[in-house]
């Protein structure tokens, strides 16, 4: 089993203002997304790369209400909340083969599909967020080429993810028990501090970061 960067997922009460974040935080627009049905959901993208990229992701107020509670911790979202760099994904060759003790964190693996995408991803039974988001959530896509291949190229890239946690040595048992490798670095923090995650991107106009959030 491996596993490495997919993703990163910015949470948003409607797409206008996260798309409107990470704008202002990067100076790039973001593509069209889509529909997510079984979580009534849908995104906007933007490439970091030939096999990453960043989703800005939003409850579909067009969609019907899932019969399960939503994923990324959505349905615990403010209407008013400011958007964030929530969680990241990471991608794994053997989704199946998960132990029981990252399936108590990360949730198991379940079938979603987007127009023409396929893949499975892991989704705790309560829709919250591993470890506050800072362990990933896991996808296995059931198609090549990376969907990121297809997106239009803005000129980002992803440099670096740092993961603040209180207790990181718990976030790095995940990472090593699904054989990760990639660019991202964990940090302690104050036992009662809240996690968060800070992206380094490079950008056409030079290196950004995007922060937790505009508030």
């Amino acid at each position: 089993m491996n596993s490495t960067l997919d993703h990163l997922a910015i949470v948003a009460p409607n797409l206008d203002a996260g798309c409107t974040f990470v704008t202002n935080a990067l100076g790039v627009d973001l593509q069209p997304g889509g529909a997510h049905p079984r979580m009534g959901t849908h995104n906007r993208l933007l490439r970091l790369g030939p096999d990453i990229y960043l989703e800005v992701i939003a409850i579909d107020p067009a969609a019907q209400r899932p019969d399960r509670p939503r994923w990324f911790g959505m349905d615990d979202l403010d209407f008013d909340a400011p958007p964030r760099l929530a969680t990241w994904v990471a991608r794994i060759d053997d989704i199946q083969a998960l132990n029981d003790a990252c399936r108590d964190i990360v949730g198991n693996p379940e079938p979603m599909t987007r127009g023409t995408l396929a893949w499975q991803i892991t989704i705790p039974a309560d829709g919250r967020l591993p470890l506050n988001g800072s362990a990933p959530t896991l996808i296995q896509w059931s198609q090549t080429p990376h969907p990121a291949n297809a997106m239009l190229e803005r000129g980002c890239s992803l440099v670096a993810l740092d993961v603040f946690d209180p207790d990181p040595e718990k976030v790095q048992a995940i990472l090593t028990a699904i054989n990760f490798s990639g660019p991202v670095h964990l940090h302690g923090l104050p036992a009662t501090a809240k996690p968060y995650l800070l992206a380094h991107i490079q950008t056409p106009s030079g290196l950004k970061m995007l922060p937790i959030s505009n508030a």
